[in-house]
């Protein structure tokens, strides 16, 4: 009898030393570095399974071992979904650091930033190029419904879904910058805000500028004076969806569009880009500025003038400017890049 117990008591031992040692040969397996050599970015697909997931890490040389990854699924103490999704694996990472990334859904977080000022068909194409990102655009987007700034997304987010944040964002900057408008403007409501928010966008790509150019139509929209603005007159050339890449023409000064400025009194029927939030700000808060006029002076901004005798004078100088940059041009020394001619609004 007493050998008996002798035996299942060595048995036992024998047990309990085998399974301890396999518990410490898998913990050590779990914690052990893997054999990434760099940091790599995997994709976990949707509804994927253990079987699935653990292939997929093994083909992208995350882990060694498949069956170990699927082990230490199953004996994980605080068991949680993995997560489906793009993850940014770190070099060396261990089995148990892998799972715990997986189960965060922290996953990789993409970047799109869209440029102040760009119209509505160029964010459509730009976010129709965007990787990672899935499903036809069918949002219904008109012209100025879009906040410029950068977005972050994950990969499979939809087009659609990017796009509507974008039309919330400037929901909520245009509402927040109509509540705190200065008084007394000569602007009906917040779409008008937006109309002329999209003008000075186009305007000017000086910030300190932004409210003063907003002050001088503010003022002649007050004095029923035309705006004009090259920018309104090309728009209504091209409907935004191209540059016109040549200079403005008599003709087209003298064309019938309702965003030729030069030709009809107000704002234009719409905006003429996305204004980011700076020029909305400007829109709303001009600079107390009693200027009507404006032109460029020759350094990549503007020259302001309160009456039209000033603004001739600053023409004048301005197409010397012209006149000389052309001379160079013809005639340029090696190395020595020209000037591209900016356009000088409003002229009169």
């Amino acid at each position: 009898m007493l050998s008996y117990f002798r035996w299942v008591l060595f048995f036992v031992a024998l047990f309990a030393t085998l399974m301890g040692g396999a518990l410490y040969l898998g913990h050590s397996m779990l914690v052990a570095e893997g054999p990434l050599r760099a940091t790599k970015t995997v994709v976990i697909p949707r509804g994927a399974g253990p079987v699935t997931m653990a292939k997929v890490l093994q083909e992208e040389g995350i882990i060694s071992h498949a069956r170990l990854f699927r082990i230490a699924l199953m004996v994980d103490p605080s068991p949680k979904p993995i997560k489906a999704g793009e993850y940014e694996v770190p070099a060396r990472t261990s089995m148990q650091a892998l799972v715990e990334l997986l189960q965060s859904g922290k996953v990789v977080q993409r970047r799109l930033t869209v440029p102040e000022g760009v119209t509505t068909a160029e964010v459509l194409e730009l976010v129709r190029k965007t990787e990672a990102l899935t499903g036809e655009i069918t949002l219904d987007v008109k012209e100025g419904d879009l906040l410029p700034e950068t977005y972050f997304y994950s990969r499979d987010d939809t087009r659609d879904g990017l796009l509507s944040r974008m039309k919330e964002e400037m929901e909520k900057t245009l509402d927040a910058a109509w509540r705190k408008r200065a008084p007394g403007l000569p602007l009906a409501n917040r779409r008008e805000a937006l109309v002329l928010a999209s003008i000075i966008e186009k305007e000017t790509a000086i910030p300190a500028e932004r409210a003063r150019v907003a002050a001088v139509f503010i003022n002649r929209l007050r004095r029923r004076m035309k705006l004009e603005s090259d920018p309104t007159t090309i728009y209504g050339l091209t409907a935004g969806k191209a540059p016109l890449n040549r200079e403005l023409t008599r003709a087209d000064l003298q064309s019938t569009s309702p965003y030729n400025t030069y030709a009809v009194t107000g704002l234009p029927p719409g905006p003429i880009c996305n204004p980011g939030r700076a020029s909305i700000v400007a829109a709303t808060n001009p600079a107390r500025d009693r200027s009507l006029y404006f032109v460029a002076d020759g350094q990549g901004g503007h020259a302001f003038a309160t009456t039209l005798l000033e603004h001739n004078r600053n023409v004048a100088r301005w197409r010397e400017i012209q006149r000389e940059r052309l001379e160079q041009s013809q005639s340029p020394t090696p190395g020595q890049p020209t000037t591209p001619v900016a356009p000088a609004t409003p002229r009169q």
